[in-house]
């Protein structure tokens, strides 16, 4: 075991005094050592009830025959640090998470991990540092919030967000408004919808990373306890078969992540974070990859914020295995942390509402819900979620709205100077440009919530899996770094057709050369964690990792 580094023969006597003064016995200095990283906060809805989660995987780990070390990690909200400055230090932050597990699982010497997370950054950051680490590890996620209620409906955070843009229109009132945020959000857990953190959850199941209905079980259900004591008592199981992450993060595993992402309609998000987790595990994964398994697959899943269902239904419809099963002529077969293989829990899993989970002949879209778009304003690539584009903006032109700041775009867009037909190009938002590639959902909401349909927002940064409607992120090369999204102009003509997966800026190429003679980038003042961000960090295309 390689806890045996810290606690075997005469010489390690003074690290066992220390671990002695934690309490462990005899016996448990034979058995196994478990590092638990769980990310709990008071900040963050989706952690707050994590602690109680923390306690059945102890109670798991103790009962599988393993020592639980349980640690901390950093978790930001991304709604909380929505639409100001606090957004550019979310994307840093999932690296901050992967360094911090990796160096306390490496200098403790644990032979397992169980990484207990919720929320955008924070699943993807222990991912990695699984994949980075690889020693026998688990994944639980906290799971998603009940639905909100008010008048008979349903409500999620995005009725929040949009809110905004109908009191900006004069369609509600601030009254209003406030009834609404008070009880959108009604306790612990992601938010409701596939958003980016529920997306990820999916992803880590669908990966193999967590046991099977993990990822949609609401955070306040008794199952979600169960599944947490399952897991600790997994993981040893996981240490005394010497299964890692890299046996179960493969090509084939990755593929068939991609093929749940796609017939579910997930976050553009997930395009960054399963690339970061594929560079993490060594793991051959392009662009490319997306749109050939969105051609094959289709779109089965109508899940919030493009259509009605949010992850409770999921979940009582089926589950991810639900998915998993309608899915059975498209996976590869791979090991899970389950013991099964994929395609073992994707037969047996039943579907419990074809209304939810519908059939592959019977599907929303004929082809997945993420599509990657490259052309003249994009070489290296850029990502939609299609499936929360409806069918009349699947092919547009118009002339460009050009703003260098959210905050600028977020005035011209409340202040009524944004028409139908315009597209908004919102640049110097990337990895290194902004720095941290902000999420854009406060200006997409403004537009939806304004009753705009026509408006087509394109960005070097990136979208909350909140974000509905035709916006393109991920622009690579970014404007920062001189890509042509920086050679834009206002009034410049600019196409998208989703049909064939273009972005082309209608320019030709003798007037780019011209203005790319006379771009500078431009200078910025920074200083802490976002200097050494903006000087490491890689492009969107590859995952947004830091270079090696």
């Amino acid at each position: 075991m390689r806890s045996d580094e810290v606690k075997k023969g005469y010489t390690r006597a003074p690290n066992r005094s220390l671990l002695r003064a934690l309490g462990v016995t005899d016996r448990e200095m034979e058995l196994p050592f478990i590092g638990i990283a769980n990310s709990w906060n008071t900040v963050v809805p989706g952690h707050t009830h994590l602690r109680q989660l923390a306690e059945r995987i102890r109670e798991g780990v103790s009962a599988g025959g393993g020592v639980p070390f349980e640690f901390n990690t950093i978790g930001i909200c991304d709604g909380i640090a929505m639409g100001h400055e606090g957004m550019r230090y979310s994307l840093p932050s999932r690296e901050t998470i992967a360094d911090s597990v990796e160096l306390m699982i490496q200098a403790h010497r644990f032979d397992g991990l169980v990484c207990l997370c919720t929320c955008d950054k924070i699943v993807p950051g222990m991912l990695m540092a699984a994949a980075r680490c690889n020693i026998p590890a688990i994944v639980v996620t906290g799971g998603p919030m009940l639905s909100g209620r008010s008048a008979g409906k349903d409500l999620s955070l995005i009725d929040v967000f949009e809110g905004v843009g109908r009191v900006s229109a004069g369609t509600m009132s601030e009254d209003e408004l406030q009834e609404l945020e008070k009880c959108a959000m009604p306790g612990c857990g992601s938010c409701q919808g596939l958003y980016t953190a529920n997306t990820m959850a999916c992803m880590t199941e669908a990966l193999g990373m967590s046991l099977p209905r993990c990822a949609a079980i609401p955070a306040v259900h008794a199952e979600k306890l169960a599944i947490a004591r399952e897991s600790g008592e997994r993981v040893v199981s996981l240490v005394r078969d010497n299964i890692r992450p890299r046996d179960i993060i493969t090509r084939a595993s990755m593929r068939n992540a991609i093929r749940v992402d796609m017939a579910l309609g997930g976050s553009t998000n997930t395009v960054l974070h399963l690339m970061a987790i594929a560079e993490e595990a060594s793991v051959p994964v392009t662009l490319e990859d997306f749109n050939e398994i969105g051609n094959a697959v289709p779109h089965i899943c109508h899940m919030q914020p493009g259509g009605p269902h949010s992850m409770e239904t999921l979940y009582y419809a089926g589950g991810i295995p639900g998915v998993l099963h309608r899915l059975l002529p498209y996976l590869e077969g791979g090991m899970t942390t389950s013991g099964e293989d994929v395609r073992a829990i994707a037969e047996a899993a039943p579907i419990l509402d074809a209304s939810v989970i519908r059939p592959l002949e019977n599907p929303v879209h004929s082809a997945g819900g993420l599509k990657i778009l490259k052309g003249s304003l994009a070489p290296a690539g850029s990502v939609i979620k299609a499936a929360a584009v409806n069918d009349a903006m699947w092919e547009h032109t118009g002339p460009a709205r050009v703003f260098d700041s959210e905050k600028n775009a977020m005035e011209a867009i409340l202040s009524d100077r944004i028409r139908e037909g315009d597209v908004i190009v919102l640049r110097y938002e990337g990895p290194a440009g902004a720095p941290g590639m902000p999420e854009m959902l406060s200006p997409t909401s403004a537009i939806m919530g304004r009753g705009m349909t026509r408006v087509v927002l394109i960005t070097d940064g990136r979208f909350s899996g909140g974000t509905r409607g035709p916006c393109i992120g991920h622009v690579a090369p970014e404007a920062a770094v001189g890509g042509p999204i920086a050679l834009v102009e206002e009034g410049d003509a600019i196409a998208i057709d989703l049909n064939k997966k273009t972005i082309d800026l209608l320019v030709d190429a003798q007037e780019l050369e011209r203005r790319r003679a006379a771009w500078k980038p431009p200078q910025s003042s920074l200083e802490g964690v976002l200097l050494r961000y903006s000087r490491m960090v890689g492009q969107a295309d590859r995952g947004a990792v830091m270079k090696k």
